[in-house]
């Protein structure tokens, strides 16, 4: 066992973090300070490779890690490796969390490789699409710097990681799910776990999967980065056991 009470393994665990690295993009320049936090504070240390979306496009680039993180930043340069990274962690059943446009695209690519709605369309990266086949669409007033309550829902994965069924987190977006296609993706299988006062959709989670969140929030931004968000410690939990089981 270690300090964090978890199984030993014998070699440290590996993420992948999923994005266009850039230092103008606030939650990027927070992932180092975030990895050595959860190392300091919470001994979870954790073995990160920035894979650009265009890398994630190629067969398998995220296969063998311990968890996927695909982080804010859209448009990304390959909205197509963005999603091969989601549909390998979440076929092969591999930790995954997808902050702000990583939440975005896991509501497309379950839509499209679970649901069947292969023209299921993100208005930034589409803004030509047919109305009716915007899964993600413009919010109505825009989250950029915005800060807001979210309720959780008792005992899903995100009140179990939050330990509360109330929070109020960062955003730091423009686009959001559009509510006429949601029904078909709980009808499937998602989950719809975390909404703002106004019943807005924030937090996504997979049940039949061992670890799969997205949240339309950015729990890279919470304080100063010295204290991991309590999803960002839950997802290196569930890499540190991924590893474990090798």
């Amino acid at each position: 066992m270690n300090s964090t009470g978890l199984p030993r393994s014998s070699r440290t665990p590996r993420i992948a973090l999923v994005g266009d690295r850039s230092p103008h993009v606030r939650s990027h320049v927070r992932v180092p300070v975030l990895l050595d936090a959860l190392a300091e504070r919470d001994g979870l240390v954790l073995d990160a490779y920035w894979i650009p979306t265009g890398d994630a496009e190629a067969p398998g680039a995220v296969r063998g890690f311990d968890a996927v993180w695909v982080l804010p930043g859209s448009p990304y340069a390959s909205e197509a490796g963005a999603l091969a990274a989601i549909r390998t962690a979440r076929e092969e059943g591999i930790p995954f969390l997808g902050t702000c446009g990583g939440f975005q695209h896991a509501l497309i690519e379950f839509a499209r490789d679970v649901c069947g709605l292969e023209r299921a369309a993100h208005a930034e990266n589409d803004p030509a699409a047919d109305p009716g086949d915007l899964l993600i669409a413009p919010l109505a007033c825009s989250l950029v710097g915005h800060e807001g309550p979210v309720r959780v829902t008792p005992g899903s994965l995100a009140e179990k990681a939050l330990g509360a069924e109330r929070t109020t987190e960062r955003y730091h977006c423009d686009y959001g799910p559009d509510s006429r296609h949601l029904d078909t993706l709980r009808a499937h299988g998602l989950r719809f776990t975390g909404a703002d006062d106004e019943g807005g959709v924030r937090i996504a989670e997979l049940p039949s999967h061992p670890f799969f969140l997205a949240t339309l929030f950015q729990p890279e931004l919470a304080g100063d980065g010295t204290r991991p968000h309590p999803l960002v410690r839950a997802l290196a939990t569930a890499a540190t056991e991924h590893a474990g089981r090798d």
